[in-house]
């Protein structure tokens, strides 16, 4: 299989998972708070990465720990937080949507603090691809009704968070395999989780909420399927590719948000399919 087929084909499974995530928050914060939803998506990744990261712990160079501080805490821990608390005011939609800013924020990050030189095409595709996210936005506003719009920076401030992530793998962690970086990352997070655990007091919510156990599973699917898996794919494509394509997943991701969206009733029209379009294009030319 050549680079670009399993670039492509990695790109089409993170949209599918990471495009489904908002719906499993939203769930999730039927009975939990967003503290413990975060402490419960960290967790269990970081509970489920830790086999890995004792039997590859020995591939990670002490160098190596400054840039998956960076990636784990920056690019994970925070974002972990910041969107659920987003959810409880603003729906999944809309947060899909706005997470279409992370490939600008790493195209800025990429040339003003990692020395990247980009190529004329990667710009362009970084704004057509938004572009077509605004059309989104605009014109599939019915999807977007509803809360305080205040906590859609919450959201931007996790993009920015990822943004620095990315560019951190491909300038620093070329040197690790996914699964190796990934479950390093995850083992700085785990004492966190587990403190994030008991504060919260997730078991008294277990407890006492009718639908705890229900929203724990769409939080365990999420974390192992959006967290664990997902994030040795993403950082296996970062390192196949380059930062700018990797997080054109976020361009993508609406779709999958919009496409939910008409599953459950909404309105789907001809600004959707042609925003939708102006975004696949653009990911074609951020491509490497």
């Amino acid at each position: 299989m050549s680079k670009t087929v399993k670039s492509w084909l990695t790109l089409g499974v993170l949209t599918l998972i990471w495009g489904s995530s908002y719906i499993l928050i939203k769930r999730g914060l039927v009975a939990f708070n967003p503290y413990q939803v975060a402490a419960l998506r960290v967790g269990i990744a970081a509970v489920a990465f830790f086999p890995f990261f004792l039997i590859k712990r020995k591939e990670v160079r002490w160098e190596d720990w400054k840039y998956l501080a960076v990636v784990g805490l920056i690019g994970t821990g925070i974002p972990s937080f910041l969107f659920p608390l987003a959810q409880t005011e603003i729906s999944s939609s809309l947060t899909g949507v706005l997470s279409t800013l992370t490939p600008i924020f790493t195209l800025i990050l990429a040339v003003l603090f990692f020395s990247v030189k980009v190529k004329k095409r990667n710009v362009s595709g970084v704004v057509i691809g938004l572009a077509g996210a605004v059309a989104l936005m605009i014109f599939g506003k019915s999807a977007f009704e509803g809360g305080n719009n205040w906590y859609s920076l919450l959201i931007v401030v996790g993009c920015l968070c990822y943004a620095m992530s990315v560019n951190t793998v491909k300038a620093g962690l070329q040197n690790l395999n996914p699964i190796t970086l990934s479950s390093a990352a995850f083992a700085l997070l785990l004492p966190f989780a587990i403190f994030g655990f008991w504060w919260t007091d997730v078991p008294t919510t277990l407890q006492t909420h009718p639908e705890g156990w229900i929203s724990l599973a769409y939080i365990a699917g999420l974390s192992l399927a959006g967290t664990f898996f997902a994030s040795v794919l993403f950082f296996w494509l970062v390192q196949l590719t380059n930062a700018v394509f990797a997080s054109t997943v976020a361009y993508l991701m609406p779709i999958v948000a919009i496409g939910l969206g008409a599953l459950d009733g909404e309105m789907i029209t001809a600004w959707h399919f042609g925003g939708m379009g102006l975004i696949l294009f653009g990911v074609y030319l951020a491509r490497e």
